[in-house]
């Protein structure tokens, strides 16, 4: 995101100046979004990886005018890292709150990336705060805390990736209302590599029409899908001069899998899709 600046209203933490991050709406998730948040109902986001789940949240909270708060959630994500915890500092141990605290305390927006990948006695901490009573207990200081005006919590995952072993409790997910992505519709996609990537339209439509023929693959050796991401990643190295096959080796066939005859497959359908020596070659 640009640098922008933090105001305090009504003592919410408010965006008062930066640069809408580029997203294109494709269907009403942004009517949903921020209904949902006006009424104080946290979020579930469900869909793929590099679908646009990320820069979603950051449009919403841009357009809320509300400071955005992102944790990037993972197996050693522990209740401490969320909330806080006592740390040394010279000869004085001093409480530090953790980004949900300060989420809740400055009414900023909330954002836990694959929430799953968290441990479930993490997760249980968001359940007071996910429902009617918008609170945050922290033990360790004996208090709760009511969510400041324009507080927002919102989670997200990927489904189809997830095992069994790692899924929300039905408990978590009935607190939240849930928001379905899937990949753009090809025209969208296409405006959106091309603007990403800074790229020309006949590249953007090359490199996603190749990446809906990944998507269409029935093979288990993929470890996941071409995302928008990795076409814009493909996109970018087209434009610092890169032949659109090899960026298209380098950025979707090489991170999509390890298997040695799925990406001999991905490298002829790289010939097959992106051959023509006028968008890059």
């Amino acid at each position: 995101m640009d640098a922008e600046r933090v105001a305090h209203r009504n003592g919410a933490a408010v965006v008062t100046e930066h640069a809408r991050p580029y997203y294109t709406s494709v269907g009403n998730e942004e009517t949903v979004f921020k209904a949902a948040y006006r009424q104080g109902l946290s979020l579930l986001l469900k869909g793929p990886t590099g679908c646009g789940k990320t820069r979603f949240v950051e449009a919403m909270a841009h357009d809320l005018e509300r400071k955005l708060i992102t944790v990037a959630c993972h197996d050693d994500l522990t209740t401490a890292d969320l909330v806080g915890r006592f740390l040394l500092r010279g000869d004085e141990t001093v409480w530090v709150d953790g980004p949900l605290t300060r989420a809740v305390r400055e009414g900023a927006i909330c954002y836990l990336d694959e929430v799953v990948e968290a441990r479930q006695d993490t997760t249980v901490v968001l359940h007071p705060l996910a429902d009617y009573r918008r609170q945050l207990p922290i033990e360790r200081l004996g208090v709760t805390l009511d969510a400041a005006p324009g507080f927002g919590l919102v989670v997200s995952y990927n489904p189809g990736y997830q095992s069994v072993l790692k899924d929300l409790k039905d408990s978590t997910r009935q607190r939240m209302v849930a928001i379905e992505f899937g990949f753009p519709p090809p025209d969208v996609e296409e405006g959106i590599v091309r603007h990403e990537a800074g790229v020309d339209a006949r590249v953007a439509a090359d490199l996603v029409t190749f990446g809906q023929a990944i998507r269409r693959l029935e093979t288990g050796g993929l470890r996941e899908v071409a995302s928008t991401r990795v076409l814009i990643a493909a996109g970018r190295l087209v434009a610092e001069g890169l032949p659109m096959r090899d960026a298209a080796r380098a950025a979707i066939a090489g991170p999509l899998t390890d298997d040695a005859s799925v990406g001999r497959g991905l490298a002829e359908m790289i010939d097959v899709y992106l051959a023509n020596p006028a968008v890059g070659d």
